[in-house]
C-alpha cells in the first residue's frame, strides 16, 4: 500500500480542529488575554484532550457506520430527543453564523473601509458559492490550505513583547479565583471550544471521506480498521492540537499587548484588531484582521455545513458535497438558507455579542446530553458493530462529558 504522507492523512480533524478558533473564538480568546492576561491559558492547555476525545469519539462513529451523527440519533433514540437537538443546533448555529459573518466584516473594514453589510451579504454568498459549486475534492483542499491563515495569530506573537516566563507559568499552573467573571471567562472558553457543531461536522466528513475514496464503513469492512483508526487519531490530535495552539497564541497575543497596556474590556474580534494597532503596530493590526477574514472564510462554511447534515439527516434527504447540487438539492438549501440567516441577523441590527452569548447559552446547554447520547451511540454494538471505541477513549470522552455537564452547571448558576 502506497505510504500517505501527513498532508494526506490530515482531513476532516486538521479542518474542524481550525474551524474552532472561528471570529467568535477569536473574540472570547481576545477577551480572556485582555482582562485576565496569561492566567487563564492553563484552561486551553487543560481541555486539548477533553476536545481530542470527543471529536475522535465522533469521527469513529462517522467512520464505522458509515452516518453522521443526527442519523444515528434517528436509528437508535427516540425521534423528538433528534428533532429538539436539531432545533437547538440550527438556531445556535445560525446565530454564530450571523456573528462571525459580522466580524468578518468589520475586519475587512479596518483594512478596506466600505459598507459593512455589502462586506456580510459577499462573504455569505462567496461561502454558499464555494461549498454549493466546487467539487468535494476540491473543496476539501481549499478547506486544508484555508487552515494556514490561523498562522497569522502566531505572527502577531513574535512583533509583540511576551514575558516567556509569565506566559508559560499561565499555561502550566493552574490559577482560578471562584467569582463571577472566573467562572464567566471559564465557561466561555470551553463553551467556545467545544461545541456541537464540531460534532456533526466532523462524523460528516467521514463519512464525505470515504465516498471520496470509494470505500465501505469500518463495521462493513472491519479489515481497514486498524489503518483507519490510526488515521483519524492522528487527524483528530493534529488537529486539534492545532486549534488549542492558536488559541494560546491568541490569549498570550492580547495578554502581552491590551492587557499590558491597561486594556482589559474586548467586545468583538475586530475591535482586538484595531485595539492592537497603537500598542503592537501595524503588522500586528493587519495580521489580527487577516485572520479574522480567514477564519471566518472557513468556520461558515462548516457551521453552515453541520446545520444542513443535521437537518438532512433527519428528514432522510439525500446529504454529501460529494453530491451534485441536482442531487441534494435540500441538502444544499439548508446551507443556503442556514448562511443567508446569518445575513439577515446582520440586517436585524442585532448587538452581535449579544448574539454570541445566546449561541453560547444554546451550545452550553445542548452539548452535554449531545454528548451523552453521542458516547452512547459509540458504545453500542447496534450501532457500531464489533468497533465500538476502545475503553481509553471511553474513559476520555465521559470525561470530556463530565466537565462540560459541570461547566453548563457553573453557567446557569452564575
Amino acid at each position: 500500500m502506497k505510504r500517505r504522507n501527513l498532508f494526506d492523512v490530515l482531513g476532516p480533524g486538521l479542518v474542524t480542529g481550525a474551524a474552532d478558533d472561528d471570529p467568535s473564538g477569536v473574540g472570547t480568546y481576545s477577551q480572556v488575554g485582555a482582562q485576565f492576561g496569561y492566567s487563564m491559558g492553563w484552561t486551553l492547555v487543560f481541555g486539548f484532550p477533553l476536545l481530542a476525545s470527543i471529536q475522535s469519539v465522533c469521527a469513529q462513529i462517522g467512520a464505522t457506520t458509515g452516518m453522521g451523527i443526527a442519523q444515528n440519533l434517528r436509528q437508535h433514540y427516540p425521534r423528538a430527543l433528534l428533532q429538539a437537538v436539531v432545533v437547538l443546533l440550527l438556531v445556535a448555529n445560525i446565530i454564530n453564523l450571523g456573528a462571525n459573518l459580522g466580524a468578518m466584516a468589520a475586519a475587512l473594514a479596518l483594512l478596506l473601509p466600505g459598507p459593512i453589510m455589502a462586506y456580510v451579504v459577499g462573504f455569505g454568498v462567496l461561502c454558499v458559492f464555494l461549498e454549493v459549486w466546487l467539487s468535494y475534492a476540491a473543496y476539501a483542499r481549499v478547506l486544508k490550505w484555508a487552515t494556514l491563515s490561523l498562522f497569522a495569530y502566531v505572527g502577531v506573537v513574535f512583533v509583540a513583547d511576551v514575558p516567556l516566563w509569565q506566559a508559560l507559568k499561565g499555561m502550566v499552573v493552574p490559577s482560578f479565583t471562584f467569582d463571577r467573571e472566573h467562572a464567566m471567562a471559564l465557561v466561555a472558553i470551553f463553551g467556545t471550544t467545544i461545541s456541537p457543531y464540531l460534532f456533526f461536522w466532523q462524523a460528516g466528513q467521514e463519512v464525505e471521506e470515504q465516498h471520496r475514496r470509494h470505500v465501505k464503513p469500518l463495521m462493513v469492512s472491519p479489515r481497514r480498521a486498524g489503518a483507519e483508526l490510526k488515521r483519524i487519531r492522528t487527524d483528530t490530535l493534529v488537529g486539534m492540537g492545532f486549534s488549542h495552539l492558536v488559541a494560546l497564541f491568541i490569549v498570550v497575543a492580547t495578554a502581552a499587548t491590551l492587557h499590558a497596556h491597561g486594556v482589559r474590556d474586548i467586545e468583538s474580534a475586530a475591535q482586538a484588531a484595531n485595539a492592537l494597532r497603537p500598542i503592537a503596530g501595524d503588522l500586528a493590526f493587519a495580521l489580527f484582521a487577516l485572520g479574522i477574514i480567514g477564519t471566518g472564510l472557513l468556520a461558515v462554511p462548516i457551521l453552515a455545513g453541520s446545520a444542513a447534515y443535521a437537518v438532512s439527516e433527519t428528514f432522510g434527504w439525500t446529504v454529501g458535497l460529494d453530491r451534485k447540487p441536482r442531487e441534494a438539492k435540500a441538502f444544499y438549501g439548508m446551507i443556503a438558507l442556514a448562511t443567508m440567516g446569518g445575513v439577515a441577523l446582520n440586517l436585524a441590527a442585532i448587538d452581535p455579542m449579544k448574539a454570541l452569548y445566546w449561541a453560547a447559552v444554546v451550545n452550553g446547554l445542548l452539548a452535554p446530553p449531545l454528548m451523552v447520547v453521542t458516547m452512547l451511540i459509540a458504545q453500542n454494538r447496534k450501532a457500531m458493530g464489533r468497533l465500538t471505541i476502545s475503553r481509553r477513549l471511553a474513559i476520555g470522552g465521559w470525561l470530556s462529558t463530565a466537565v462540560m455537564a459541570l461547566v453548563a452547571a457553573v453557567f446557569l448558576l452564575s
